[in-house]
């Protein structure tokens, strides 16, 4: 990146992932537009600006409003997504919220809809990037079909853009967390401390995927990344990055490995 502040927005930043996200990068000396449906406060230096993804012309509003006050952007972390308290319920689908499928919108096609008012900015720049979180469902049972389809989707939106971004500087990656140390889980086992200390040797703080981020978005073999998935805790260690007290979250790679996307292009 220049010596400029950068510039980024993370979607899905009122809480969980995208908060921690947004608060890693900020204390990295990011410029961060948090994006969310409730949203009312930002790290640091940074933006917080109310969008709700299922409206594309709150979406656009958002990129004009970096446009005209910062004129560049330089990374997007797609990680808005509609999940209910009903996903984690062992039913089959059919027993489930139809509303479930609600991810499909805010969660798939948002992604898909951020960047692509996000692109004509991050060309501009001639080098930047898109992440998007993700995670094991993408390959494995987890949650559901739509849960599934949806982090299977955004594993292939990231390799299929990285086609389109070719030759421009702007690289595409999903990023496969772990289980999240949230706000949610830490209140869930407040009553257990047992169970939250075992949980929190082999889970990951929201802000852990957040330095990854920043790490790759300062890697000079970027490009060559560009199109993949990776497991998060697999880059900490690229990166020499650790997490909160000096831990190591494990790669769970045993259990899912992300599919590498075919070289073949059909035009």
């Amino acid at each position: 990146m220049s010596r400029e502040t950068p510039i980024a927005v993370v979607t899905g930043a009122s809480r969980g992932a995208g908060l921690g996200i947004a608060a890693a990068l900020s204390a990295r000396g990011w410029r961060v537009y948090a994006t969310g449906r409730s949203i009312t406060e930002a790290p640091p230096g940074g933006v917080a600006f109310r969008v709700d993804h299922r409206d594309d012309d709150a979406v656009a509003a958002l990129f004009h409003r970096i446009a005209s006050e910062e004129g560049r952007l330089d990374l997007l972390v797609n990680n808005a997504a509609v999940i209910s308290d009903e996903l984690v319920s062992p039913k089959p689908f059919w027993d489930k919220p139809l509303a479930l499928a609600d991810v499909l919108d805010v969660g798939l096609r948002s992604s898909y809809v951020a960047s692509w008012y996000a692109a004509p900015l991050l060309v501009a720049r001639k080098r930047g990037l898109i992440a998007f979180t993700s995670s094991p469902g993408a390959v494995c049972y987890m949650h559901g079909p739509a849960y599934g389809a949806q982090k299977a989707g955004v594993d292939k939106m990231a390799a299929d853009m990285a086609v389109d971004f070719r030759g421009t500087g702007v690289a595409t990656v999903c990023i496969w967390m772990g289980i999240l140390l949230t706000e949610r889980l830490r209140g869930t086992l407040a009553g257990n401390p047992d169970a939250l200390a075992k949980t929190a040797e082999h889970a990951e703080t929201p802000e852990f995927t957040g330095y990854l981020i920043d790490a790759l978005c300062g890697d000079p073999a970027l490009d060559e990344l560009s199109g993949q998935t990776f497991i998060g805790a697999e880059l900490a260690e690229r990166y020499g990055i650790t997490d909160e007290g000096g831990r190591h979250p494990p790669s769970h790679r045993h259990l899912a490995e992300p599919r590498l996307p075919s070289t073949v292009v059909v035009r």
